[in-house]
């Protein structure tokens, strides 16, 4: 019983925990090079616990607005990345940054997206739909996208790409569609804040692992580490707005949930499939990435709060 307290505690915190890991992953090189090698581990795990805490006949329920979540689908898999790499070709920003900024506007919505629009009041139902949505179709969007179409050298072919995404999505459905069957859902619900409390620590581990070789980097080349959380808050933001604005006509809070989506990505897909012969910029890029997503719950909750508020 004392350690499902401490679970919800930290449940209850997770965004100061997530926020202060990212740090410390920084400031402690010794132990983030230690927790390297468990990311794609920590990735799977993650996946898994996240998935668990899903109904899927709850989740047949909301897909009721089929339209709308192959709408919002295609918006964050397909428009978000060719909007970007149009925007990157433009303005000469090619290398790791370049490759690194469309492949994170590539990737899925982060799976955290419907924990924070219930706390801040959003369409947390259509969040949620979307978040799975998009992680589930994503190794068929991604490869072909990002190596196909715009052609981004990433040291993997198409095939060995799409099989690893499909493995690091695929395998931690299949095990939590079995664990849902074992345990029931009155056990479940009854371990919720266990399992809600298990993921933020997993997610600590994850982001003390992923900030390996930040901190050498930031004392080498001060200027590309600034440059490259400059590039990442601005496709976080960017994206968000850019959603925000094209949406707002279908009411504010599916506008802002929406933004959030196409703002907030999971990279870490990416970090945990991509061969260790990426260029390092790229994989960097992502460590770097990882930082507005994770401090954007504390930065964006108060204006999300003001703007969704009813009037």
């Amino acid at each position: 019983m004392k350690l499902l307290r401490i679970l919800g505690w930290v449940a209850r915190h997770g965004s100061a925990l997530l926020a202060a890991s990212i740090v410390a992953g920084v400031a402690l090189a010794p132990l983030a090079a230690a927790l390297r090698p468990v990311v794609a581990p920590t990735v799977a795990l993650l996946m898994t616990l996240v998935l668990l805490r899903i109904d899927p006949i709850e989740m047949l329920g909301w897909l009721r607005r089929p339209l709308l979540v192959l709408g919002l689908s295609a918006w964050v898999l397909l428009a978000c990345p060719l909007a970007v790499f149009a925007i990157t070709r433009a303005a000469g920003l090619d290398g790791p940054l370049g490759a690194g900024l469309v492949l994170a506007a590539a990737a899925c919505s982060a799976v955290s997206a419907p924990a924070f629009a219930r706390l801040v009041g959003l369409d947390a139902e259509i969040s949620l739909v979307v978040s799975v949505a998009t992680t589930a179709l994503l190794p068929f969007t991604a490869p072909p996208l990002a190596l196909g179409l715009l052609g981004l050298e990433l040291a993997i072919s198409m095939p060995g790409l799409m099989l690893r995404l499909l493995l690091i999505v695929g395998l931690p459905a299949a095990l939590a569609f079995v664990l849902r069957r074992v345990l029931g859902q009155p056990r479940l619900e009854r371990l919720a804040p266990a399992v809600d409390g298990s993921v933020v620590l997993i997610l600590v581990v994850f982001a003390f692992g992923v900030m390996d070789g930040v901190q050498a980097r930031l004392l080498a080349d001060p200027l590309w580490v600034m440059a490259g959380l400059a590039l990442a808050l601005l496709g976080n933001l960017g994206l968000n707005g850019l959603t925000v604005l094209a949406l707002w006509p279908f009411g504010t809070r599916l506008a802002l949930a929406a933004g959030m989506l196409a703002g907030n990505r999971n990279q870490a897909l990416f970090l945990a499939v991509l061969p260790a012969a990426t260029d390092p910029g790229v994989l960097l890029f992502f460590a770097i990435g990882q930082v507005p997503l994770f401090l954007s719950p504390v930065l964006l909750r108060p204006l999300y709060r003001r703007i969704a508020r009813p009037h």
